[in-house]
């Protein structure tokens, strides 16, 4: 399998590109860093490949067949603030349940507390936040995986164990996956490959 992303153009209102015929792939089991300055467009191109951005002009493909988002989607997102993108409202286990349901080997994979489930996610600090996020993202039938950033607000050993757990399962589900990072040299242990946007991006 195959995530492709062809032509993609996008610009904020009253404002230059941001992103000009930018084409991208990585296949599946296939770990890709992405560098790029700050405000470079590095977080755009992810939410557009991710679904979340729609009024873009270009593809983005699935195996060849344009994505429409419609029920789960295979192309999964994480965000470097995982409090922006979970409901206060709702208990860490609710959050867990409304991607798919989870098993206990998970969470001690995860380093997850049963007894963080039953709690709010204010309750949390960033980094138990995240590894909720991650493992929320990874739906069995997740194909692909972005990282925009996802352990930039981490202590190092909370970073270690995060990359640790989610390469084991991209690895062993064939997941495709997508870091993007300004640290170079975690790039360089993790990845197959490192792309910089400004080579691809026609701005």
């Amino acid at each position: 399998m195959e995530l492709i992303a062809e032509d993609i153009c996008f610009g904020y209102k009253d404002s230059r590109k941001i992103l000009n015929n930018v084409n991208f792939s990585i296949k599946s089991g296939e770990i890709v860093g992405l560098v790029g300055d700050s405000g470079s467009g590095k977080s755009t191109l992810c939410k557009i490949l991710s679904g979340y951005i729609k009024n873009y002009s270009g593809k983005v493909y699935l195996d060849y067949k344009e994505v429409n988002n419609k029920g789960f989607n295979p192309i999964q997102l994480i965000y470097q603030h995982p409090e922006k993108v979970m409901n206060p409202k709702w208990k860490m286990k609710d959050i867990l349940e409304e991607s798919y349901d989870f098993d206990d080997s998970l969470l001690k994979q995860f380093g997850i507390h049963k007894s963080w489930l039953n709690r709010w996610p204010n309750e949390l600090s960033g980094g138990e936040l995240q590894r909720f996020s991650v493992l929320r993202s990874l739906n069995p039938k997740t194909k692909f995986l972005i990282a925009d950033e996802m352990t930039t607000m981490l202590d190092a050993v909370t970073q270690v164990q995060l990359f640790t757990s989610v390469i084991n399962i991209v690895k062993d589900r064939n997941i495709g996956f997508l870091i993007v990072s300004h640290d170079k040299p975690l790039l360089d242990r993790l990845c197959d490959k490192i792309i910089h946007l400004d080579d691809i991006n026609g701005v």
